[in-house]
């Protein structure tokens, strides 16, 4: 749909794991969006699956090769599925000091600031990024509010914005356009649906020709977020939709397992609108496999093998430095 921008997801939920990350190449800088992947400890009573690992390892490697090509590297938000830590972790991270390295060293990192409008979590991890993976950036470098060009791309980034509703108690995350003549992609990163009236304002400003947009976390409505917001995150959804020609919708409406169900107004707006909506993994011509919310269905139909309940029963702090056997 672009001439001069080239956009690549490399791993998401509809790709088997939690992420957003996604490969930007123009004539003028290639772009790595978010180098981070992750597997939720616990969903529905069961940890993950072998084939949710399996996942994990192939966007691992997606993102490594990526990353070598990669001039530029930015980090949003310093959850874990959005940046890649330094330390040992295969259990749910798929992480390493070595992998971090790979990923960060010799690029030029861009970075939310994790003193400035951060909660305390965000704070400290960013704070060890800035120690551990960030310090073999050649560059880096904090990016709120700030525009970057490159020959005649320009990346430009919001203000921090919140990570769903108003005064979330999650913090806050960037959003980032990337822009190439009058060709326009968004990356919104965590900002669910939006949750949030004004970060719609925000995003339709910047009139985007594509946008990747994660939608309203709808598995946690009536729990951990109030239905009211989830409901509010949907009818925003489909303002952007009715604006925007092409939507890559992903992460946390992903994790709910009627997503399509209760997204059908965003798709109705879509069509009516004459505009596509699409998963990553359709947008990369892949089959959509969401893996999170079968994890049941998973664990009865596909059993483990022995050697990887005996490798689940590690204690938790031993199981991080193992990697899982997968056959």
């Amino acid at each position: 749909m672009f001439r001069r921008i080239r956009v690549v997801p490399l791993a998401a939920e509809s790709l088997g794991v939690r992420s957003m990350c996604t490969f930007v190449e123009t004539p003028d800088v290639r772009v790595l969006l978010d180098a981070g992947v992750s597997l939720a400890p616990n969903r529905l009573g069961f940890p993950p699956h072998p084939r949710e690992y399996k996942a994990l390892q192939r966007c691992r490697r997606r993102i490594a090769e990526a990353a070598e090509k990669a001039e530029v590297v930015t980090v949003s938000h310093f959850h874990f599925d959005h940046h890649t830590p330094s330390f040992e972790d295969w259990c749910y991270n798929g992480c390493s000091p070595e992998v971090s390295r790979r990923i960060y060293e010799g690029k030029m990192v861009l970075i939310k600031n994790y003193r400035s409008m951060v909660n305390f979590s965000q704070r400290r991890r960013g704070w060890l990024f800035a120690k551990t993976g960030g310090k073999h950036a050649e560059k880096l470098e904090v990016a709120d509010g700030k525009t970057f060009e490159f020959g005649d791309t320009k990346l430009k980034f919001s203000e921090p914005v919140f990570h769903g509703s108003e005064n979330t108690p999650l913090g806050w995350v960037l959003m980032t356009t990337i822009e190439a003549d009058d060709e326009r992609f968004l990356f919104t990163s965590d900002v669910q649906g939006p949750m949030y009236d004004p970060t719609l304002t925000m995003i339709l400003a910047e009139k985007p020709q594509l946008i990747m947009i994660g939608g309203p976390p709808l598995y946690l409505a009536g729990l951990h977020v109030r239905k009211e917001d989830a409901e509010r995150g949907i009818r925003n959804l489909a303002g952007v939709v009715r604006n925007v020609p092409t939507t890559i919708l992903e992460h946390h409406v992903l994790r709910e397992e009627r997503w399509r169900e209760f997204s059908k107004p965003v798709f109705k707006a879509a069509s009516e609108a004459g505009h596509v909506v699409v998963t990553a993994a359709e947008f990369a011509h892949e089959e959509t496999c969401v893996l999170e919310f079968q994890r049941r269905r998973l664990f009865e139909t596909e059993p483990p093998s022995l050697e990887f309940q005996k490798w689940m029963n590690l204690p938790a702090l031993k199981r991080k430095k193992v990697k899982p056997p997968l056959s």
